[in-house]
């Protein structure tokens, strides 16, 4: 396995470690920072959510550095996105204090099922297709949404503007255009499929 592959497994093994800090009842307390007022469980596990983020970027970038772009990579990395960004989505849904609907939270998680599935017909017609750059600012819309309802609307919370709220109906939007994008760049497999 390769360096790009290494990082993006690692990004999936944070995934465990952001749920023991979010979901295990740990009292340590309360914080305000920025003007926002959050449990520091939710702060670590948003710095997890946030660190975990950044090997999305970090093994793309390794990997066409260093000429290391593999199948295993094209499939593997944006699985590791949706299992990260599902298992937060979740997470924000339970949480109290926090705004994440779970019917948005079922759009972008259904839409990555469904990208999921038709990634599976391609790879069984022998087609890799690695992520474009609509997916890709979709992914980071879900990351940057994600990150703001962790940390409560830090920055934002010192001014009556929700960016948090904003940041999740934009990936939201993101979500369904890349997918609808996706399937329409793609529907000759399904027109093909028995």
């Amino acid at each position: 396995m390769n360096l790009p592959n290494k990082i993006t497994v690692s990004r999936i093994l944070l995934i465990p470690l952001f749920l023991i800090v979010m979901l295990v009842p740990f009292d340590w307390g309360n914080m305000n920072l920025l003007g926002a007022d959050m449990p520091v469980k939710h702060f670590v596990g948003a710095l997890i959510f946030i660190i975990a983020s950044t090997t999305d970027w970090i093994d793309g970038h390794y990997a066409r550095k260093l000429n290391l772009v593999t199948n295993m990579g094209k499939f593997l990395d944006p699985l590791a996105d949706k299992l990260l960004v599902s298992a937060a989505l979740i997470v924000l849904v339970e949480l109290n204090g926090v705004y994440a609907p779970s019917w948005i939270v079922i759009i972008i998680i259904s839409r990555e099922f469904a990208v999921t599935g038709l990634r599976l017909l391609l790879a069984g017609e022998g087609e890799v297709v690695a992520a474009n750059m609509l997916g890709k600012i979709k992914t980071w819309a879900q990351i940057i949404a994600i990150s703001s309802l962790l940390l409560h609307n830090i920055i934002f919370a010192l001014i009556p503007f929700r960016f948090d709220i904003v940041a999740l109906w934009v990936a939201m939007i993101f979500t369904i255009w890349s997918g609808w994008d996706y399937f329409a760049k793609n529907s000759h497999v399904l027109k093909n499929s028995k």
